[in-house]
């Protein structure tokens, strides 16, 4: 129910009467009401979302993202209101725990994309490169809800990954871990895979920039 309607519109009564029980036994089991309701629903839904960061370290990196990122929009989907409603904040089921919660989900999608970039004990550029591209990816996912989902999500997500792509080179040019992770990313690519693609849309900008 949290996931369909913004938190203040759920009722403990709503709760009750989805359930098929009655009101004192969901008082019962959650005595702070609505609020702790809420803080559960978060808990459960953010148990969910860090699952989808996670992928094995098999095949091109790109690959693996894209898989990431297509459950992540699944469950973006799945869950618009909820969802909306919790990054966009301010809300009256707000609290210190509930920020917790979804900073701890940041943090764990954080370590997994930097996982998959072999950066085990990153320096500060990669690790600001890396919480920069989830801070793009949770406002990309709300315009997205606000534009009606429109692109598609899988139009979104390959947006996404050449998005995280670019970062990575652009630091590279100044940072020398960057570099390296970007080299080692490359080197896992397949020639037709998203790097490839990306690098031949962009080669005539790249050249027109250069001898203009």
């Amino acid at each position: 129910m949290f996931a369909q309607r913004a938190p203040e519109a759920v009722t403990p009564e709503d709760v009750a009467a989805a359930a098929g029980v009655s009101r004192p036994l969901v008082y019962r089991y959650f005595p702070g009401g609505k609020q702790q309701l809420y803080e559960a629903a978060v808990r459960s839904s953010a148990d969910q979302l860090e699952r989808c960061f996670t992928e094995p370290q098999e095949g091109p990196p790109t690959e693996r993202l894209r898989r990431v990122l297509g459950r992540y929009l699944a469950f973006v989907d799945e869950h618009a209101a909820g969802f909306s409603a919790l990054l966009r904040g301010g809300g009256v089921c707000e609290t210190s725990r509930t920020t917790a919660i979804v900073d701890e989900v940041r943090r764990a999608a954080a370590e997994q994309i930097l996982l998959h970039l072999g950066a085990e004990r990153p320096g500060p550029r990669l690790r600001m490169l890396v919480r920069t591209w989830i801070a793009a990816v949770e406002s990309a996912s709300l315009t997205w809800l606000d534009e009606e989902k429109l692109p598609d999500a899988g139009e979104l997500r390959d947006w996404l990954v050449d998005h995280l792509v670019v970062l990575l080179v652009t630091t590279a040019a100044r940072d020398g871990e960057t570099a390296a992770a970007a080299a080692a990313l490359a080197a896992q690519e397949a020639r037709d895979g998203p790097l490839a693609t990306l690098a031949r849309r962009l080669a005539p900008l790249v050249e027109s920039a250069a001898s203009g």
